[in-house]
């Protein structure tokens, strides 16, 4: 309920919001907003304003405020300065990214509670067709996203008394499924045999992650000192990625850096049994202390791309086409369903949080196993 007389009260989500004229334009009042813990600091923010004779002090005559003036730019601005602190660092760039090419774009000056659903269809529309720098069209995992992001924003600004938005629940963006590359046996045993006769730090990395799943940015952070000799397992515990900058752009090129930190998910936090095997090789190329397993050294790491590009090499090498450093994700969870694993235990190797995700995004029956188990059919023809 807002202090009486004032233009400040109290939001759902605790914080308090204080509410000035920041511009008119042909006689429409412009408002800015201003949030903080305590209805103090609101109230003294306010009186040290850019524009503090702007103020407005007015008597109210209900528990709600007139907001029909509230624009996206400062709700989507706000629903992201409220929410980044829990956000982990690729988070933020990621949904920065979205806010200031995409939503800004087309919402920016827009009134908040104008905005129709219609409107966020045929928006999601555009940027299947016609989005992106080439304007060739955004694939339907980026549109998804973007309205993701768009419907948070709008829920967000829902929360602010009087504030009425367009009902997006159902809204949403088909996402085809895409058919995974998995290497056949025959390639797999070519690519496995290439790497062992040619055994380097590199190419064990690539082994490792054909027989235990890892991800690439997983293999690429991973130290020496992760490989438990004792009990023969992978500890993963950190991810590495190549993450923009937000505030660091010359000559219209957003620069980046390498980033290593704890995966997105919990659940991808664990410890991955290694195959005897493979275990053997680790032995025989064993390092000690805190070097980075690709490349022996403390201070200098292989990040992702370098790997996908070694990567691409090795398999040109061994003839195997159309083909990126994560089919050996899709390649290691198929063989380990043809084996005949427990789907609980793949599951948690792969770092999911439900067996779902493995089932439905990861695991694709091989053209082997599924004349395996149509073969199943002959006992029904067999002569008795």
């Amino acid at each position: 309920m807002p202090r009486r007389g004032e233009n400040i009260y109290k939001r759902k989500d605790g914080r308090w919001e204080g509410r000035y004229v920041k511009e008119r334009i042909q006689g429409k009042i412009k408002y800015g907003y201003i949030f903080a813990k305590t209805y103090r600091e609101v109230k003294d923010k306010l009186l040290v304003s850019k524009n503090p004779e702007s103020v407005v002090v007015e008597e109210q005559s209900s528990n709600q405020l007139p907001v029909q003036d509230i624009l996206f730019s400062d709700v989507a601005r706000d629903w992201f300065a409220s929410r980044k602190s829990s956000w982990k660092h690729s988070s933020v760039v990621k949904y920065g990214n979205i806010v200031e090419l995409y939503l800004l774009p087309e919402f920016s000056n827009r009134v908040i509670m104008e905005i129709t659903r219609d409107e966020v269809i045929q928006f999601g529309g555009k940027l299947l067709s016609e989005g992106g720098r080439s304007g060739k069209g955004l694939s339907p995992k980026t549109v998804a996203g973007i309205i993701s992001v768009l419907k948070n924003v709008l829920e967000y600004a829902s929360l602010t008394p009087g504030i009425t938005v367009a009902n997006l629940k159902d809204v949403s963006i088909r996402q085809p499924q895409k058919q995974m590359r998995i290497l056949s046996r025959t390639e797999q045993q070519r690519l496995s045999d290439y790497l062992r006769g040619n055994l380097n730090p590199c190419n064990l990395g690539i082994l490792v992650c054909l027989y235990t799943g890892l991800r690439i940015g997983e293999i690429c952070a991973m130290k020496w000192e992760d490989v438990s000799f004792a009990e023969q397992y992978l500890y993963v515990h950190q991810t590495m990625q190549r993450l923009q900058i937000k505030d660091g752009k010359r000559d219209g090129e957003a620069k980046t850096s390498v980033v290593i930190s704890t995966p997105k998910s919990d659940c991808s936090v664990r410890k991955v049994p290694i195959p005897e095997e493979i275990f053997v090789l680790l032995k025989e190329s064993r390092q000690v202390g805190n070097k980075f397993f690709l490349t022996g050294m403390e201070h200098v790491y292989m990040e992702p791309r370098t790997m996908q590009n070694r990567f691409k090499a090795v398999v040109n090498k061994c003839h195997i086409d159309d083909v990126n450093f994560h089919a050996l994700r899709h390649t290691f969870a198929t063989r380990c369903v043809e084996l005949g694993f427990d789907m609980k235990s793949l599951s948690e190797i792969l770092g999911h949080a439900t067996v779902n995700i493995t089932l439905n995004r990861y695991v694709h029956p091989s053209m082997e196993l599924k004349q395996k188990n149509m073969n199943m059919l002959s006992e029904l023809f067999a002569v008795k």
